[in-house]
């Protein structure tokens, strides 16, 4: 279990943080929304470690992750950022990276490493993949080897900044099944997702932000009946039951 308790955190001298209390539990999806600026990302990254915290505290399993260092923290939460530069690498090597927090320096892969790498290329239907140079690779594609690398490090959460930017309808469908499969085996996921649909659809719980706070963390459908997706972003989406299970669609009044 994560526990973020009173945590502000910021950039120079501007706070974007404000208090904030949240707990992550194994093996469930838990989303942020909120409109740009809210302050999703840098409570990713404050999650991670990656920030000096001006108050409060994190614990990741009962230890504070300011006591954590880098390499303990990576084992056990992989990390994949929005607008992740392209590298000239093999898209093979590209999920070998997911394998550093376990290996030491000079950095020499065991027979190990290249067969989880494998295994999440190929789960991750990329198998194919593994020689072409990333720079060759379609968006969507290079999302997929992102991914792979994240499931390579065999970490037991995954943190995800906008992961479906680049995934056509048909791949971001497969995306959330795989990630209900991810939670299925025990995995937490962390997501922020703008596609509030998708968020409603895959999340067992939504973190609503507004201005570097958390307005509210519940079930989508609490979220949906509080009104807080109209709050947020000033447009009304209603749910239906269906054989399927329940579905959430935008109302646009005039159509």
């Amino acid at each position: 279990m994560i526990k973020m308790e009173k945590v502000s955190a910021g950039y120079g001298k501007q706070e974007i943080l404000h208090g904030v209390d949240l707990e992550i539990h194994k093996g469930e999806i838990i989303t942020l929304i909120g409109a740009n600026g809210s302050g999703k990302s840098t409570l990713l990254r404050a999650l991670l470690g990656f920030m000096p915290l001006w108050g409060g505290e994190i614990r990741m399993e009962g230890i504070s992750v300011s006591q954590m260092g880098r390499a303990e923290i990576a084992r056990k939460a992989a990390y994949l950022p929005q607008g992740k530069n392209v590298p000239d690498i093999t898209a093979g090597r590209m999920v070998l990276h997911g394998r550093f927090p376990y290996l030491r320096y000079p950095r020499k892969y065991r027979e190990t490493d290249f067969r989880l790498a494998g295994e999440a290329m190929e789960r991750m239907g990329i198998g194919n993949l593994a020689q072409k140079q990333m720079s060759e690779l379609s968006g969507g594609m290079r999302q997929k080897v992102y991914i792979a690398m994240a499931l390579a490090q065999q970490a037991q959460m995954i943190v995800m900044d906008e992961p479906t930017t680049y995934l056509d309808i048909g791949q971001q469908m497969k995306f959330a099944q795989m990630m209900k499969e991810l939670a299925g085996e025990g995995i937490t996921i962390v997501l922020v997702l703008h596609d509030i649909l998708l968020a409603l659809q895959i999340s067992d719980r939504i973190a609503a932000m507004q201005e570097g706070r958390i307005l509210r963390c519940a079930a989508p459908e609490e979220i949906l009946q509080e009104g807080i997706v109209e709050l947020l972003y000033k447009v009304t989406v209603k749910s239906c039951r269906t054989e399927a299970g329940v579905q959430y669609f935008y109302e646009m009044p005039g159509f």
